[in-house]
């Protein structure tokens, strides 16, 4: 990268800081701090959902699949926006109506403490893996576009750029203090405004990266044989299948989605947050993939994880790559300050209040908020300098979410659904899912040695020959299975059920003036602020000086259509109202003083406790 992209990655990571410190002044209590105090739009939290699933990785491991296999990695990531929308119809308005401060309050109240602790610490345990792959992800791509001199003191003596060790450590800090500083409106927000800079980043690179190659025919004449079925390798119709059923138990009721659901004011905001990701995740693949597939056409022995970032850097100009590698970086952002925010609230309201503090004040809740947050951040470091040692991040990512994550999230879904089940269905599909998932590993390793009992040759050469669809059959059908025998040899309604069942549906929260505008003017200043700094870099761009006209130009144009689509907005009077010109009568009501009417917080289920 030159100078001008470097001094636009940080003056985009300052405007990320500046965004936190905005709603840091608006956390008072717990409530605000984890779930924004129910008064996120809903727009706003089904963009910042759609952000959470994006990330580094989905550059890094789909961008090498689509570099390798082609138009399969365009399907894989059609199965979340099928599961995102299948979430919307069925999950998403139940976890609202139940008006809880935390997903992990509704397993304590379903299936009982034991279950919470084993849920916590399974919980945390895989989702900080997975997360620190998004760590290492956004490393790889960083460090590929930052060359540095022999003998430099953060250099990687192999790749000659800066160690992905010392970029882990750096987005590590600056994600977790950002996330300490401003709770989850800082993390919706920035979701937000990154999607905005992401999408049309990305936006530019596709048409681009066509014409590099010779445009569109010569691209698919180039291309090799099988490059545009839509399974390929290890990715048959059974995973694809089974990889959209995980998802639907991801999107439905992984702890940082569920928040998704859970700081909205009603249920059918809940619904129309998770409808959005759906049709985002519906519509954007082939954006994100076309890059690395053509790149592959254009350079054959490329590195796979770094395909993607190798396509920008040769049609992007100066001061996009920078710009890109930001948005990229806040897409890494997104994942790792939600669990960041969710594991904290959890840690938070449901272990550190009710068993060591009952009584503490609310200001005191919010220092150890944040202290877990840092807490959970450096071993978000740790895990992602890790991930190397663990495998590579493909195997990593895919393997924890075909043998973890069905065990692990279809009792909550199905806790959420069904009347029957109980406490020991969770043990019962833990125990059997996880022994099934650790006999195929140790089946793996065995046919890979080539050290093969008398009578197993047959299954094993399977397990070697099909080991995606092993691990899929292991971990999502299994589970399933175990599941359905549950809810068939139970005979009554389970206590737990009658515990959620007998909880008095909360009221939709009527947000303020204030809340409804401020997430659109913060997220119109923010675009608009990219484009003046695009458009401050022309002057030095010496290729792609059109390319720089048309991006700063639709930043610009996106961020005053927000600004004036705003509630309070309309022409020139509203601009002015916006930035504070204007007659801004609504301020005169405090928005936390009012969205402590709605929460009555701590009806919401501290009275049950």
């Amino acid at each position: 990268m030159s100078a001008l992209d470097y001094i636009v990655l940080l003056l985009y990571v300052v405007g990320m800081f500046v965004v936190a410190s905005v709603f840091s002044s608006k956390i008072h209590d717990a409530d605000d701090l984890v779930n924004a105090g129910r008064q996120s739009p809903w727009w706003v939290a089904g963009l910042s959902g759609f952000m959470t699933m994006f990330s580094a990785a989905t550059f890094v491991i789909w961008g090498g699949i689509a570099y390798r296999y082609g138009l399969v990695a365009i399907v894989i990531n059609l199965t979340y926006g099928v599961a995102a929308l299948l979430v919307g119809f069925f999950v998403a308005g139940r976890w609202r109506r139940l008006g809880l401060a935390t997903p992990a309050e509704f397993i304590e109240l379903r299936y009982g403490r034991a279950a919470l602790n084993f849920y916590t610490l399974v919980n945390l345990v895989y989702r900080m893996v997975s997360v620190g792959v998004s760590l290492y992800a956004i490393a790889v791509i960083a460090s590929s576009l930052m060359p540095v001199e022999k003998g430099f003191l953060f250099a990687d003596a192999t790749s000659g750029c800066v160690s992905t060790t010392w970029i882990i450590v750096a987005v590590g800090i600056i994600v977790t203090f950002y996330t300490m500083l401003g709770g989850l409106w800082a993390v919706l927000m920035t979701d937000v405004v990154q999607f905005i800079v992401l999408t049309a980043s990305v936006a530019i690179v596709a048409p681009l990266i066509l014409l590099e190659s010779g445009g569109a025919s010569q691209f698919v004449a180039s291309a090799p044989q099988g490059f545009f079925l839509p399974t390929a390798g290890d990715w048959t119709w059974f995973v694809l299948v089974a990889w959209c059923a995980t998802q639907f138990f991801t999107i439905g009721a992984e702890w940082a989605f569920v928040q998704r659901y859970l700081c909205v004011p009603g249920r059918r905001d809940a619904k129309k947050a998770a409808w959005l990701f759906g049709v985002l995740y519906l519509s954007s693949p082939v954006l994100w993939m076309i890059p690395p597939m053509v790149y592959r056409t254009i350079d054959p022995t490329a590195d796979p994880e770094r395909a993607y970032i190798l396509a920008c850097q040769s049609v992007l100009p100066t001061g996009m790559v920078g710009l890109l590698l930001a948005a990229m970086f806040s897409a890494t952002a997104s994942i790792v300050d939600s669990q960041l925010n969710v594991f904290a609230g959890v840690l938070l309201n449901d272990i550190y209040r009710p068993l060591f503090r009952p009584q503490a004040t609310q200001a005191h809740l919010v220092r150890v908020g944040r202290t877990m947050i840092l807490a959970l951040g450096c071993l978000l470091v740790v895990l992602g300098v890790a991930v190397p040692a663990m495998g590579g991040a493909e195997d990593v990512i895919v393997k924890i979410a075909s043998l973890v994550v069905v065990p692990l999230l279809l009792p909550t879904i199905w806790g959420l659904l069904s009347r029957k089940v109980g406490v020991s269905a969770v043990w019962l599909t833990a125990a059997i899912s996880f022994l099934f998932g650790g006999t195929v590993q140790i089946a793996l390793a065995i046919a890979g040695k080539g050290v093969v009992p008398t009578g197993w040759e047959p299954t094993l050469r399977w397990v070697r020959d099909n080991g995606r669809a092993a691990d899929m059959l292991a971990g999502v059908v299994v589970p399933v299975l175990v599941m359905i025998g549950c809810e068939f040899f139970a005979r009554r309604s389970d206590e737990g059920w009658n515990r959620i069942a007998s909880r008095p549906e909360p009221p939709d929260a009527a947000a303020t003036g204030t809340w409804t505008r401020l997430p659109a003017r913060i997220t119109g200043w923010s675009v608009v602020a990219c484009g003046a700094l695009m458009t401050m870099v022309l002057p030095w761009a010496d290729e792609g000086f059109f390319v720089l006209v048309i991006y700063a130009a639709t930043l610009w144009t996106l961020g005053i259509v927000i600004l004036i689509s705003s509630r309070d907005a309309g022409g020139l009077r509203g601009i002015l109202s916006v930035i504070g010109c204007g007659n801004n009568s609504y301020h005169t009501e405090s928005p936390m003083a009012a969205s402590k009417s709605l929460t009555t917080e701590k009806s919401y289920g501290a009275s049950e406790k």
